[in-house]
């Protein structure tokens, strides 16, 4: 059961097992509650802490991507957030010049808008506010709202611990909370980087938005071609949730108290139409990296690490794999099967990632204003020649990100593998076993994914039966491919493979399964750090 808890304790340590947590998180958002609920599979003790006192009620992140909904499935969550998501076909970003003209442009959200041979899963359109509550369920792990970090300082090097101070929101009262490690979670403003004096790499804040969820009756404008967004040159127009719902982005105007929400959005839309505004928010479009991933044993992730401009749906996916990559790090640590100095390659191998997608999302941005800049160009020269399309600049590769999202590729101490330097992530994605990049999906004897061979325990995948030693300190489990699948795995023999926890591949053997000594030295590498 789920224990929600107010923070309501002034000047006293929080009570718990030997009055600590293992690993204190800090934000509530989808990056955080993912990590509550990686690391209650690990069983490692968490606190979860949030200065709202509710999950978001806005849509914010749109996009679950096919890695993500990969994670989700290890979760056994992947098909309740299916449930409550969009279906394929709305997979895809319409460009028009009012909700209600024809699209003078348009792409697919390649491995959301249908499955992708590459994946057991598929990515989904739905809204944050629909997948948070199914994050938060999750976990039973103790989670408490409405408590802001006002501090927060490692102790010395012998206490082996961080403290942190929390401020209750309804009644002022403060509260230490002490712990082994910290996961900060809490976005781009993040208090946690902020008070470690963490500095960030990039652009910064690049635009205020302005969010306002409506309802209204835009089901003749929008069912017979269905897309998650519909973007217009009075903004964004995305339908919320299948049963209905709308939002609407556009740039905030100077004058936000005074501003005619209702007209406005009637306005935007090019039509008369009753609109019911529910709710309304503005916020800033950020884009940076920071210069620190990691302090001592205070971890960065999600926003907190790197914001990621909204544009390819790539910010709050690229912090799911933030914990993914963390969390079994944080494990092996905290029960002693690895050493600390593992810690420090997850900033080795994620800060790469999010100068990349970085760099990416700001690539999509371009696209996106090119292909509204040629259609001004139209709409301007007038006349009855104005043609009814924009050739797209993105060749369909707006959205085609598979490369970036499946395609990462780790070197690190925790990969086993030569000097190679992995190849530069792009849009397009190429399986492969090298040591580094996640697994493939290949159907196991029984039928099963590789992926589903992937858990809390490291795996070794081998054409035949093998049994490990007995008493290896490390949770390992072996799995069986079928034999015609060996020339699948690159031009190289297989022999085996050891994926890691995150499903990425830390080694590879040509000839047969490692010998026990073998299997002991490398398992002992990867996890010193």
């Amino acid at each position: 059961m789920m224990v929600l808890m107010r923070l309501d304790m002034p000047g006293r340590d929080l009570p718990g097992a030997g009055g600590e947590v293992e690993v204190l998180i800090v934000g509530g958002g989808p990056v955080g509650l993912t990590a509550r609920a990686l690391l209650e599979r690990w069983g490692v003790r968490t606190l979860l802490v949030e200065k709202h006192r509710e999950l978001s009620p806005f849509p914010r992140s749109r996009l679950v991507n096919v890695r993500s909904m990969e994670i989700f499935r290890m979760l056994d969550i992947a098909e309740r957030i299916r449930a409550a998501a969009f279906p394929p076909e709305y997979g895809r970003i319409r460009f028009r010049d009012t909700l209600h003209a024809p699209d003078f442009a348009s792409a697919a959200m390649i491995g959301v808008n249908g499955p992708v041979p590459e994946s057991p899963e598929f990515g989904v359109v739905t809204s944050q506010d629909r997948l948070e509550p199914t994050l938060l369920g999750a976990a039973a792990s103790q989670v408490r709202f409405g408590a802001e970090l006002v501090d927060v300082r490692e102790e010395d090097e012998a206490a082996e611990g961080v403290v942190a101070r929390f401020v209750d929101h309804g009644s002022g009262a403060e509260t230490r909370v002490r712990a082994r490690y910290v996961l900060a979670a809490d976005g781009a403003n993040s208090t946690v980087r902020a008070r470690l004096g963490i500095g960030t790499t990039g652009p910064g804040a690049v635009g205020r938005v302005t969010t306002v969820v409506f309802d209204a009756d835009l089901d003749h404008w929008s069912a017979r071609q269905p897309a998650g967004v519909y973007l217009t040159s009075q903004g964004s127009f995305l339908p919320l949730y299948p049963e209905g719902g709308w939002a609407w982005f556009t740039p905030t105007p100077e004058d936000t108290e005074g501003a005619d929400w209702s007209g406005r959005v009637s306005r935007s839309l090019g039509a008369d139409v009753a609109v019911d505004v529910l709710r309304v928010q503005h916020w800033v479009v950020n884009a940076f990296v920071a210069e620190r991933f990691r302090h001592g044993r205070i971890l960065l992730a999600g926003d907190a690490a790197h914001a990621i401009p909204p544009a390819g749906g790539l910010g709050m996916n690229v912090g799911v794999a933030d914990v993914h990559n963390l969390c079994w790090k944080l494990a092996g640590v905290l029960r002693g099967w690895a050493r600390p100095g593992l810690l420090d390659t997850y900033e080795t191998e994620r800060r790469p990632v999010a100068h990349r997608t970085l760099g990416q999302a700001v690539e999509n941005s371009k696209m996106m204003f090119q292909v509204q800049e040629v259609r001004r160009e139209q709409l301007q020269a007038g006349g009855a020649q104005t043609p009814d399309r924009v050739e797209p600049p993105w060749s369909e590769q707006y959205f085609a990100q598979l490369g970036l999202v499946l395609g990462v590729a780790y070197r690190s101490a925790a990969v086993l593998a030569g000097d190679g330097i992995p190849p530069e992530t792009g849009t397009t994605y190429v399986p492969t076993a090298d040591p580094g990049h996640r697994a493939p999906h290949l159907r196991l004897t029984d039928g099963r994914s590789t992926l589903d061979g992937f858990g809390e325990w490291f795996t070794l995948l081998t054409l035949a039966p093998w049994e490990p030693p007995a008493a290896l300190p490390w949770p390992l489990r072996v799995e069986v491919l079928p034999a015609e699948q060996a020339d699948q795995w690159g031009p190289d023999p297989l022999g085996a493979l050891l994926v890691r926890p995150d499903g990425h591949i830390a080694a590879r053997w040509s000839y047969g399964p490692p010998d026990g000594d073998t299997l002991h030295d490398a398992l002992t590498a990867l996890t010193a750090g």
